[in-house]
Order: C-alpha cells, then structure tokens, then sequence
C-alpha cells in the first residue's frame, strides 16, 4: 500500500474517533435536555456615582478602591470651614431679628393701650359734650386723637408681621446652611464595593463633582441573548442557573428578571421564517439577593459563565445543574429542652367525650 492512501486512511480514522468522542460528549453531562436553553453571558452590576451636590473643596477619602461599604457608610468628606462661618452669621442675624420681633411686640402692645384710651376718652366726653359741660372743639380733639391711636396701633400690627416674616426667612437660611453642611459628608448610597477613586483630598469640585464609583453588589446579574422562540416562552421569574467559568462545579441559583421586549439584532429584511428565527432578545438572570449578602466579599463582576433558563416549569433540572446553592434551605431544628425543664405529662389514650 502506498505512502498517500496510508495517509488517507489514518486521517479517516482520527475523523472516526473524533466523531465518536464529541457524540459520547454531547451525550454526556454537558447535553441540556428538553425544555432548557442556555446562551453565554458576563456577570455584571449596576454602577453607582457618589457626587457633591453643592461645589466645594473634598477635604478627605475615608475609603480605598475595592473596599466594601455598607450603605449610610461616610465615604468622602468636603471641606466644611466655609459655610460653618455662614452659619454663625446666620444664626446671629436670626437672634437680632427675634429681638426685633419682640420690640415690635411691646411697641404694638403700648398703642393698643394708647388707643383703649383715647377711646375711653371719647365716650366720657361725649356726655359731657351732650350735657354742656365741654365745648365740641374739645370733642373733635378727643376723636382725632382717638383716630391717630387707631392707626398707630395698625401700624405697628404691620410691624410686627413684617418682623415675624423676617424671622422665619432668617430661619430658613439657617437650616438651609444645616443642609448644606451635612451635605458635606458624603455617604454610600448602597451596599456595594469601591470601583474606582475619581478625585483625591484637595481638589475643588464644582456641583455634581464624581468622588468615587460604588458597583452594586445586591443587585448582579448575567446578561444572555436567547432567539425569539425562546424568549416569546419566557415569562418573567422563571427559574434560571448560573455556572462560572472559574467556578464550573457550583451552578449559582437564578431568576429571570428582565426579556427585552424589542429584538437586540434584527436583519435588514425581515421577512421570511429564516430570518425571523434570527431574532435575538436580550434576557437578565439575577442571582438573589440573600446569596449575594451571605458572600458579599467574594462577589465579582466580570467573571464569564452560561446562563441556563428552564423555559418548561415542569422539567427537573440536569443534576450537573445543581448545588448545595440551588437547594432550599433546610428548616431550622426545634430547640431542644433544656435539662431543667419539667417534663410533660404524658398524652392520655381516653377519647374526649
């Protein structure tokens, strides 16, 4: 036999056993049966921004890149020197228009006690005008001066609300100074990890000036793409799995928590079935929440993996899809009684009547 047709036969031979290898493969424990897709993913998270909403210079970072912060946590600091001075002033002024508010007060009582008597005046003296004691002159004087108290007393009425006014708007700047100042500590919206430091102690920043990004860790996720067949049968919160490629022998537990109502890659011309059977859909698996709290430390993004969803709700999931993590948590044992407790009596047999 020739060189060539030993060739031939060799190359045929490693075709046969490669053929017959990824056959044993496919049906192996890599093989989803029917009523489950897969497509590959990332695991991602949502990306949150700590800003300064007023301008100011950051006067310090209490924490590093790859921290882990709990929510409420004071992250960054800016400098407060300048409005605690603001607010000295203010509250200063605030006093001084409370003390003029009360001046206003005594001013507005004293012409109430003015004009009581004018009045008291008038009326005594128009008997004795009446009787021919006082001539009428006397009267009208009595009665302009009356009417001169009257409006001294509305005046100083106007006065005082203008005072009062002034003080609740001293008031105002005052607490709006405490805003402020409180908005110089800058705490972590969420619970999450220090992505990236985007300033340093020193600068000045203007308002809505990025200090630091926190990545969510409550809230990860791997993103798939599943065709229109697929997603059309997919409703939201149907049981997923999540397997890493760094951790391929713990499948994580997941769920469906978003299907793109819109097509992510659409043909040109979509017309025949071919082409509709193109269509991909955009699907979210998010890890639950309480998993990721327990293991909050170790969370990761960008880590590769495949994401399974099981689109029948009555097929059992592969066992090579299963872990101690996708498995319900046992119930808690009963407490066991302690050694100084009475023992109980023993249950009766008789039938209650």
């Amino acid at each position: 036999m020739s060189r060539t047709w030993l060739l031939v036969l060799g190359a045929l031979g490693l075709l046969v056993f490669a053929t017959i290898g990824g056959y044993h493969w496919l049906d192996g424990d890599g093989e989803l049966p029917p009523g489950f897709i897969a497509g590959n993913g990332r695991v991602e998270a949502d990306e949150v921004d700590v800003a300064t909403k007023y301008p100011g210079r950051l006067l310090e970072i209490t924490v590093a890149e790859g921290d882990v912060v709990a929510r409420g946590q004071e992250v960054a600091r800016l400098d407060p020197a300048e409005l605690q001075a603001q607010l000295r002033q203010a509250e200063a002024q605030a006093r001084q228009l409370e003390r003029t508010m009360a001046s206003a007060a005594s001013q507005l009582e004293q012409r109430r006690s003015e004009l009581a008597l004018a009045d008291r005046d008038v009326r005594r003296s128009e008997q004795l005008a009446k009787d021919g004691y006082i001539p009428a002159q006397r009267l009208d004087e009595l009665r302009t001066r009356a009417s001169a108290a009257r409006s001294a007393a509305r005046a100083s009425e106007f006065q005082l609300q203008a005072a009062r006014e002034a003080v609740l708007a001293a008031e105002a700047t005052v607490e709006q100074l405490r805003v402020r100042l409180a908005e110089t500590r800058l705490d972590a919206p969420i619970d999450g990890r220090v992505l990236y430091r985007l300033a340093e102690p020193g600068e000045v920043l203007p308002a809505g000036g990025r200090v630091l990004t926190l990545l969510d860790l409550t809230d990860v996720y791997m993103t798939i793409f599943l065709p229109a067949a697929a997603a059309a049968r997919l409703p939201v919160g149907s049981e997923a799995r999540i397997v890493l490629d760094a951790l391929p022998d713990l499948p994580l537990p997941a769920q469906v928590s978003f299907v793109s109502p819109e097509a992510q890659f659409t043909p040109k011309e979509v017309e025949t079935r071919s082409e509709r059977e193109k269509l991909m859909f955009r699907v979210k698996l998010r890890v639950p929440e309480a998993l990721l709290r327990r293991s909050i430390d170790r969370v990761k993004t960008g880590v590769t993996g495949v994401g399974y969803v099981r689109l029948d709700p009555q097929a059992p999931w592969p066992a090579w899809l299963e872990s101690r993590l996708t498995q319900p948590a046992a119930p808690a044992a009963p407490p066991s009684p302690s050694p100084d407790a009475p023992t109980p009596p023993p249950e009766s047999s008789a039938t209650a009547p």
